[in-house]
């Protein structure tokens, strides 16, 4: 059964842990077993069970993103040895991209990315497809690694596992392949939740760093129904800063932010709405709160953080 290696940074965990949910029938099914540093047990060296890893598991996925190519113990130390590995056809590298970056001019850019063109798992508008066009992935690299063991000769599989993702064309053609996507409200619709889930996620994950981090400072975080939600700083106990957003309502379709802790509709200081180029879904805001979010193509993460500097920044002066 073929051991499934997860290389990424962790600031991307909570991503890691959907996918590592979606490949769960996979194991039922004896498919794979799967390993990440947070399986490393009290008393083992995180270096040393790290490397006994990346150096005997059969299928590496690489989540990238632009922390993954920041980091230097992800791309200098994982990355490298698994490409290393990957040349020698003694392991399957996939790289799974996760949020948008600059991937392909890497090492390992010539690989076939998933989910399908590369596109970001966080620029989807289900989540739960993009994890599972990976889980297919990692289902067919099983699949080749599986016929090996029981018959193809080592020389022809050796070939199959260097090039099994690896755009490898059989003539001159054109890298002008890209044709034009469509969206339907229900996309649109599930997109605006989505994000909303994700900044909802985001808020509270942040006041929870910024609590642990600044002695002093308390973050509350709380929903106030499907579509609300507040965020509060205080300062050693004394409230320094609120926001509201909320999703949908009397204004229309699209994600407010109101400073303070109103929970009237009628008002607002910022306003996402949903977009649709010829390829993908992204957000704009009126710019009422930071210029740079008008003329943008958001992404979930990029509106996130477009509204969380909307409640920081009064206290970063």
């Amino acid at each position: 059964m073929p051991n499934v290696f997860f290389s990424y940074c962790h600031v991307d965990e909570a991503l890691r842990d959907q996918l590592e949910k979606q490949l769960a029938m996979l194991r039922r099914q004896g498919v794979i077993n799967t390993w990440h540093d947070r399986r490393i047990n009290a008393g083992q060296e995180i270096d040393a069970a790290i490397d006994e890893h990346i150096n005997s598991d059969e299928i590496i996925l690489l989540l990238v993103s632009p922390d993954f190519i920041a980091s230097d113990y992800c791309y200098n130390i994982e990355m490298k040895r698994a490409m290393e590995r990957h040349q020698a056809g003694d392991a399957i590298v996939i790289p799974v991209i996760l949020r948008a970056c600059d991937w392909h001019y890497a090492p390992f850019g010539k690989l076939l990315g998933t989910p399908q063109d590369g596109k970001p798992v966080t620029l989807w508008p289900d989540r739960d497809e993009a994890f599972l066009l990976v889980a297919k992935e990692v289902r067919k690299a099983a699949e080749k690694l599986r016929s090996r063991d029981i018959g193809v000769s080592p020389q022809t599989d050796r070939i199959n596992l260097t090039t099994s993702h690896q755009v490898v064309p059989n003539g001159p053609r054109s890298s002008n392949l890209r044709l034009t996507k469509t969206f339907t409200q229900l996309d649109k619709d599930r997109f605006q939740l989505d994000t909303f889930e994700y900044i909802a996620r985001y808020f509270e994950n942040s006041l929870n760093e910024l609590q642990a981090r600044n002695p002093g400072f308390e973050g509350a975080f709380r929903r106030v129904d499907a579509n609300r939600f507040s965020a509060t700083i205080y300062k050693d106990g004394q409230d320094v800063a609120r926001a509201t957003v909320f999703v949908g309502g009397q204004m229309g379709a699209g994600i407010y932010y109101s400073q303070g802790a109103s929970f009237s509709d009628s008002s607002y200081n910022e306003m996402l709405t949903i977009q649709a180029d010829d390829q993908t879904l992204y957000l704009t805001s009126l710019g009422m709160t930071a210029h740079r979010g008008r003329d943008q193509k958001l992404s979930q993460e990029g509106a996130a953080e477009l509204l969380w500097e909307a409640v920081i920044a009064p206290l970063q002066r």
